[in-house]
């Protein structure tokens, strides 16, 4: 009988490595951001992306002008690639004893001015006083990408979260409401009616720079329109604007609560929709305690932070 005719095909042990290796190439894109980021050689990360290649018979990452974009199959692989990486990460931390005074590790949070500018402080307080060598990264919410979620480029999401898809886990935190504002000695300081209140020049405050919005709706109900000359992508130059002009904004009331200072705030003379502010996290943190114990504090900064009035 032939000797190849019953035995097995031997197989080499798998290098768990190369799967830590293959996820960090798909999270840079770049084999000298890889090198960087574990600490390797670029000529080493080029020998890893050579056995990662042999391993699964595709080039992996491909040229494309002056990067490299993943094939179909890496693409199909990112996402289980990295909830194993957490996995594994998280079995070697023993993180199921989480010492919080030991945690180093980064997190990073997506959201807009107004969050940080109300929320940082206290959520810094809570981190520096229960895990002093964690650190945290707010990164600017220019857009609602949930591949960043899926890929692990942040860890949460927080703001007002529209629809993610059906496996983003979604966590309200508060609701807040639009309020107007505009600088101390203005007219509206006196009276507000719908009409005084569309007759001014107006600033809206939209990433994609829209002009229009629910309050445009509630005036046309009554008859009325207002002109918003100005769009911006952020609370902070509105309220800039603001103080330097007879321009109004309709700000959310707690996310910019302490921007607010000096200006006059008004409560709005239409009526819309409240806001439901919200954390946002991909599933695979569901069971993470130092992800946990992120989205805790995150809850927890929003309850200490106060209710003032207007």
């Amino acid at each position: 009988m032939p000797a190849n005719s019953t035995a097995k095909r031997s197989v080499a042990p798998l290098d768990m490595n190369l799967l830590v290796t293959l996820d960090t190439l798909l999270s840079e894109g770049s084999v000298v951001g890889a090198a960087q980021r574990l600490n390797l050689s670029a000529p080493a990360m080029s020998r890893q992306l050579s056995r990662i290649r042999h391993l699964l018979g595709d080039p992996v990452l491909v040229r494309a002008g002056r990067g490299l974009v993943p094939t179909p199959r890496a693409e199909s692989l990112r996402e289980r690639l990295r909830g194993l990486v957490t996995e594994a990460e998280a079995l070697v931390r023993g993180e199921d004893d989480l010492d919080l005074s030991r945690l180093e590790r980064s997190f990073v949070i997506r959201a807009n001015d107004g969050f940080v500018g109300t929320f940082g402080a206290a959520l810094a307080s809570l981190a520096a006083q229960q895990a002093p060598k964690a650190r945290l990264r707010f990164a600017h919410q220019d857009r609602e990408d949930v591949e960043a979620l899926r890929e692990g480029r942040i860890d949460a999401d927080v703001g007002v979260i529209g629809a993610m898809g059906p496996e983003i886990r979604l966590q309200a935190l508060f609701h807040d409401r639009f309020v107007g504002v505009v600088r101390q000695g203005h007219p509206l300081a006196d009276a507000v009616t719908p009409e005084n209140f569309a007759a001014f020049p107006h600033i809206s405050v939209s990433r994609r720079g829209r002009f229009s919005g629910p309050i445009d709706e509630a005036l046309a109900t009554l008859g009325l329109t207002r002109f918003v000359s100005i769009a911006v992508a952020n609370f902070a130059d509105a309220l800039a604007i603001v103080r330097a002009s007879d321009h109004v904004a309709a700000v959310p009331a707690r996310l910019t609560q302490p921007a607010r200072a000096g200006l006059h705030t008004f409560e709005l003379p239409v009526k819309t929709d409240a806001l439901a502010v919200s954390i946002a996290w991909h599933p695979r943190f569901d069971a993470d305690p130092a992800h946990r114990w992120l989205r805790g504090i995150v809850r927890d900064a929003c309850m200490q932070t106060s209710r003032k009035p207007l």
